[in-house]
């Protein structure tokens, strides 16, 4: 059995805040589960975050209390979060007023999010997530399927389908890794004579887990726009992720896509890139969905030699 884990980068909505809109799938054979939770585990260890959520892109900010504290790459794990902690602490005070609820709101969020994380500097931070995404590159049974998909020109991409092909973003995104999801099953059945079974893992919004469950049981019924479905088995489990620490790293890799393609971030993007799913050594697994002629590293890595068009592939 392979077990597809799935987390999203950037919003769907037109135009939302984000430029692109990524939908990942990282799928890991049930018998190799163990050992990726082993070797994550032992990041986490050793940078003190047993407990802390992998959360990509809240772990790359920067924090203000960091640097205004006077040597504190210095100070040891614990000094650095009470001195850290004490400066929240302080600001919330400062802004429980009605004049600042909406900052007051905004600093509560933002310091939930990353209070796992204050004990380690920006550099710190950047090393363990470059850390582990180079522990998911060196994993030769993982395979790495997104759609990224570009919003900006995607409503024109769309209108000028057929209306029984017209589709919302999400529902895309989500239709094509299935789709080859599915594939990639039949193609492992027929290569090693065996009925292997795929189950999808996505990370848990109240939101999205209606709309991709009913949208699993059309595909179930009467295929996706590519190809039946013959070896996944269920609808979407929505889990939530920070149990769950594989849904984790499929949240890194999407970063690492969206992060290269809106503001060309190469680093941690080569690293993850490098379990694309490949056909040929051609990646057939990631997809860049965009106006013919694009030459991001997705779409030549697609065809080899210039982009590829959203509106033939």
């Amino acid at each position: 059995m392979f077990l597809c884990y799935m987390d999203e980068s950037g919003t769907p909505e037109i135009p939302g805040n984000t430029s692109h809109y990524i939908l990942v799938g990282l799928v890991v054979p049930i018998t190799k589960w163990k050992n990726c939770d082993i070797g994550i585990r032992f990041i986490r260890q050793k940078y003190g975050l047993e407990q802390g959520e992998i959360h990509t892109g809240w772990l790359l900010r920067s924090y203000e209390e960091q640097n205004k504290t006077p040597n504190f790459s210095s100070m040891t794990y614990a000094e650095r979060r009470q001195s850290v902690e004490k400066y929240r602490n302080l600001k919330l005070l400062r802004l429980q007023r009605p004049s600042t609820h909406k900052a007051y709101k905004q600093a509560r969020k933002t310091f939930a999010k990353t209070a796992a994380y204050i004990h380690l500097t920006l550099d710190e931070r950047k090393a363990f997530i470059e850390e582990v995404a180079r522990c998911i590159a060196k994993w030769g049974f993982v395979r790495l399927f997104a759609e990224c998909i570009d919003k900006i020109n995607y409503p024109s991409i769309n209108a000028a389908r057929p209306p029984e092909k017209q589709r919302t973003v999400d529902e895309q995104a989500l239709e094509q890794i299935v789709s080859r999801f599915e594939s990639y099953l039949s193609i492992i059945n027929t290569r090693e004579r065996l009925y292997n079974y795929g189950l999808l893992i996505h990370d848990n919004n109240d939101t999205v887990a209606k709309k991709h469950t009913e949208l699993m049981k059309k595909f179930h019924k009467t295929g996706t726009l590519w190809t039946d479905i013959r070896h996944i088995v269920e609808t979407p489990l929505f889990v939530n992720s920070q149990l769950t620490s594989i849904v984790q790293l499929a949240d890194l890799c999407g970063y690492a896509l969206r992060r290269y393609l809106e503001n060309e971030e190469e680093k941690l993007f080569e690293i993850v890139f490098q379990r694309a799913d490949r056909k040929d050594n051609r990646v057939v697994g990631v997809r860049h969905f965009t106006t013919p002629g694009c030459k991001c590293k997705i779409c030549v890595s697609r065809i080899g030699t210039s982009g590829v068009s959203a509106t033939t592939a």
